[in-house]
């Protein structure tokens, strides 16, 4: 079976290619808001370096957030194009498991929402629990707890980890991101 595996929802664009055993291909990559110029590319990248078509795909799995309102959507847009005109199914992964997925133990994942708050959740990745459920904090809410932190500066991520953690998007063509807030635009009209 073989996934491709997206995220684009934090200032490092993530992409890999595995079959049930190994990783194909696997690739970080540091932004500056220019996620858009290398997304597609890269997804190209990993298929030629990985020797296999688009249609050969089982899955795609994609980070569909929280995190940065745009990046999110990059990632989210490529992979339901893909399983719409490739016919692949199409999966989601917390932007956060994903990023904690590397992590054996307790770890506190967060990406920086502005104003002192972050996106954030803590996981025991070992022993497969959620301690504090994804949402919006402010930062201090993640010193309640021990573990280790891990920010969108600073992770890597177990792409079979994050397979186990996917879950079946019925409609592709109606997924919409976690984004967990309104946009600021949509806060200030109201």
């Amino acid at each position: 079976m073989y996934n491709l595996i997206l995220d684009s929802s934090t200032k490092v664009l993530y992409v890999a290619v595995t079959n049930d055993t190994e990783v194909l291909y696997e690739k970080y990559i540091e932004g500056k808001n220019d996620h858009a110029k290398n997304i597609v590319f890269t997804v190209d990248e990993a298929l030629k370096k990985a020797s296999i078509d688009s249609f050969k795909l089982d899955r795609v799995i994609v980070g569909y957030g929280p995190g940065s309102y745009t990046g999110v959507r990059m990632a989210v847009t490529v992979a339901k194009m893909m399983a719409v005109f490739a016919k692949v199914k199409l999966y989601t992964v917390s932007s956060l498991i994903l990023m904690a997925s590397g992590v054996k133990g307790v770890v506190k994942a967060s990406i920086d929402a502005r104003r002192g708050n972050a996106f954030a959740g803590v996981f025991d990745i070992l022993n497969d629990k959620v301690l504090l459920e994804e949402g919006m904090y402010p930062y201090s809410k993640l010193d309640e707890f021990e573990g280790k932190k891990v920010t969108e500066d600073s992770y890597k991520v177990d792409p079979f980890y994050v397979i186990k953690k996917a879950q079946l998007v019925d409609e592709p063509h109606l997924l919409v991101p976690n984004y967990l807030r309104d946009t600021e635009a949509e806060r200030n009209l109201k």
